[in-house]
């Protein structure tokens, strides 16, 4: 499909519905004529291909809303995100912001305001789409980005990657500048690329990053890989059970060594990120006073979550920064002998919009179970993939393969080779 067939695709397929807060018709389509201009190179690796931004990104010119009416009237930016300089770098033609959580916070997908894009993967149900990344991953699973760019704080990436039948790929936080990107946690946002593959995501990562990781094409054979047990296989509905002990014998048949691991420390973060979490905590410090002002224009489940941020003093932020760094120290410890730590990416398939929409109990419990798992590895300031390990004709589940931070190279080698043995089963 050309970027103008995407474009149109986008404006009149009733299926890209809320998936788009703003499009850019003639910046794409100037970018791939200059593609089928120029001679291919490695410079311009993506080069005219179409690609979606999600709306937190600076674009220069614009005032970048991140999901929320309250930055109406702020100031434009001045200057690109370094991602989207890069983006732009490197050839894509960047099609569109795409819609998200408000201030990206919310696993679930849903914007009262701007509407909830449709999870491509079910066509009878209205399922959500996973958040915060929500229009980038649908754009993605319609066909009308190859690639999308997506923050991950606590997930936000390899949630909708999960639900909507696609790998995602949240890197080591410091692997991407965030300069140009509206904050949600300064502890735990990161940037990285939702596609139809772990070979795309680390092309788009190698742009973002502006350095491509060094991967070698390596057998599961030999491989130690860890079944993590604590925490993350709690309360998971069958058809992740299923969907996730398959993907595991999968692995093991293909020569993998698999095996279950306690690894107590995940039970201990609710405890150590108390009072209130890091994310309330730098979520209120960076855009409270302006949203407490106006609280009535936000999502008022996106604001019960950010108020308890408010009035949590220094001493207590840093002795929860004190204690995430000790708990790093020591997972990272418990995780050395191992290539890569494996669980379920969320426990639970993509539940339908209008039970959530209707019901705060349901929306918050659907809301703790999609971050639970994906959490422990923004915590650990780790590298995870979300890979799609469901069998055709059911629900997507995602299999998340993750590592300490710095282990990138090594977890994407593990995801390659996994997705291969998952798709020839």
């Amino acid at each position: 499909m050309t970027v103008a067939e995407v474009l149109e695709r986008g404006q009149t397929d009733p299926a890209a519905a809320h998936v788009f807060t703003r499009t850019y018709a003639a910046d794409a389509l100037a970018a791939a004529r200059a593609a089928d201009a120029a001679a291919p190179g490695p410079e311009r690796p993506l080069a005219g291909l179409p690609v979606t931004i999600k709306d937190l990104f600076d674009v220069a010119g614009e005032t970048t809303l991140s999901g929320t009416s309250v930055r109406r009237g702020l100031p434009a930016a001045e200057a690109d995100a370094v991602v989207v300089a890069r983006l732009r770098r490197s050839g894509a033609a960047i099609t569109g912001r795409t819609n998200m959580v408000e201030y990206a916070f919310g696993g679930v997908g849903l914007n009262p305001h701007l509407g909830t894009p449709r999870n491509p993967a079910d066509p009878d149900v209205a399922r959500v789409p996973g958040g915060s990344s929500s229009g980038a991953a649908v754009s993605v699973g319609l066909g009308l980005a190859v690639a999308a760019v997506g923050s991950d704080t606590a997930g936000s990436v390899r949630i909708p990657a999960a639900l909507c039948g696609l790998v995602g790929f949240k890197p080591t936080q410091r692997r991407v500048p965030l300069t140009g990107a509206v904050e949600l946690s300064r502890s735990l946002d990161s940037v990285g690329p939702i596609a139809h593959s772990v070979a795309d995501c680390l092309t788009l990562d190698a742009v973002l990053a502006d350095d491509p990781l060094d991967v070698a094409a390596r057998p599961l054979s030999g491989m130690r890989l860890a079944a993590a047990t604590t925490l993350v296989l709690d309360d998971l509905e069958p058809a992740v059970a299923t969907a996730y002990e398959r993907a595991l014998r999968i692995l093991a048949d293909a020569g993998a060594s698999v095996e279950e691991v306690p690894l107590p420390q995940l039970g201990r973060i609710a405890e150590l990120n108390q009072p209130a979490g890091l994310s309330p905590i730098e979520c209120y410090a960076a855009h409270g006073e302006l949203v407490r002002s106006r609280h009535d224009e936000v999502d008022p489940r996106v604001w019960q979550r950010m108020a308890p941020g408010h009035g949590i003093s220094a001493a207590d932020y840093l002795a929860i920064q004190d204690r995430r760094a000790r708990w790093i120290a020591e997972t990272e410890r418990a995780l050395a002998p191992f290539d890569a730590v494996l669980c379920p990416t969320v426990p639970i398939v993509a539940p339908a919009i209008a039970e959530l929409e209707a019901s705060d109990e349901a929306y918050f419990a659907a809301n703790r179970l999609l971050l639970r798992n994906p959490f422990v590895v923004s915590w650990l300031d780790g590298c995870a993939f979300s890979l799609p390990c469901h069998a055709p004709g059911e629900l997507p589940v995602g299999l998340m393969v993750a590592g300490p931070r710095g282990t990138d190279a090594r977890v994407a080698e593990v995801a390659l080779a996994a997705e291969l043995a998952l798709a020839a089963r």
